[in-house]
């Protein structure tokens, strides 16, 4: 799975999110009319509770996000309390973030896969799903290729569905929203990046984390920017995979895993080109000095 600090980023991005859509939603409320004047893109209507019992059990099935174990009892017992409610895919989704950040990635694919079945379009879901299919899936598995070809799948689909399947509160700031998806949007090109990069479709792998790199820029992804730089390596593109390897290792810390692999990286480019310029274009030849 995605390095810790990105997932970060998704949680709050998404709690930020979805922060604004429960705080305000009550039983029986409307969502507020979109601004006139400019067009809005299409998006998914943000789910709503029917009654204060079904939003009173949503808060407090939420309110336990910090314990997935726990929180997935309370989850289970709200969609059979409520088995036609529209927040259960909010809990699922709340509780697939909680799985991700205790690294239980057997929990994470087992309620990702659940949220897919009420919502077969749902980004999240389908990224995540994806990326521990990509991440986790062994050369052993007697299943290989077919999670692999899921993982393709899951990712591919998400880039089609992140503009319509984002469920976005009224009044959410733009770029709140932009940042959200482009994150989103980073995360499939990892995947696909990644699964290129595992068959040593090495072209391939090298345009999806470009992808995924300028999907946030402000935030690139360690693993993404190595990753990079070992598909630039073995297409014997040395300069240039030196400067991604650089800025790898600006982007981790010494002794961290990532950062150890970054480095050693790093070093190899280094012996390889001489410590040349990070620009793979020879430099031009001095002109000849001017005589008297």
């Amino acid at each position: 799975m995605k390095q810790a600090t990105t997932v970060v980023v998704m949680l709050v991005l998404a709690a930020g999110v979805w922060a604004q859509q429960t705080g305000s939603t009550q039983p029986g409320a409307a969502s507020a009319p979109a601004a006139q004047g400019a067009a809005q893109p299409k998006t998914k209507t943000p789910p709503q509770a029917k009654t204060q019992a079904e939003f009173d059990a949503y808060n407090a099935a939420k309110a336990q996000a910090n314990n997935p174990a726990e929180m997935e009892k309370s989850v289970d017992d709200f969609a059979t309390k409520f088995p036609n409610s529209e927040l259960t895919i909010l809990l699922e989704r709340d509780l697939m973030h909680g799985y991700q950040t205790a690294n239980n990635a057997d929990k994470m694919l087992e309620t990702g896969r659940k949220i897919l079945k009420l919502d077969p379009d749902d980004p999240e879901a389908l990224i995540g799903t994806a990326e521990v299919l990509s991440e986790r899936t062994k050369d052993t598995d007697l299943d290989k290729d077919q999670r692999l070809a899921e993982a393709n799948k899951m990712a591919a689909h998400a880039l089609e569905t992140i503009d319509t399947d984002v469920m976005i509160p009224a009044g959410t700031p733009q770029e709140r929203v932009d940042a959200y998806k482009g994150f989103l949007r980073s995360s499939a090109y990892a995947v696909l990046g990644t699964l290129a990069f595992n068959a040593q479709k090495y072209p391939d792998a090298e345009s999806d984390f470009r992808k995924s790199i300028d999907a946030f820029p402000q935030q690139p992804d360690p693993i993404v920017v190595l990753r990079l730089a070992v598909s630039l390596d073995q297409q014997k593109r040395y300069a240039d995979a030196l400067k991604e390897a650089n800025h790898a290792v600006d982007l981790t810390q010494e002794g961290t895993p990532a950062g150890t692999a970054a480095r050693h990286e790093r070093d190899r480019l280094v012996q390889l080109t001489g410590g040349i310029p990070e620009s793979s274009t020879p430099a031009p030849a001095p002109a000849p000095t001017p005589k008297n």
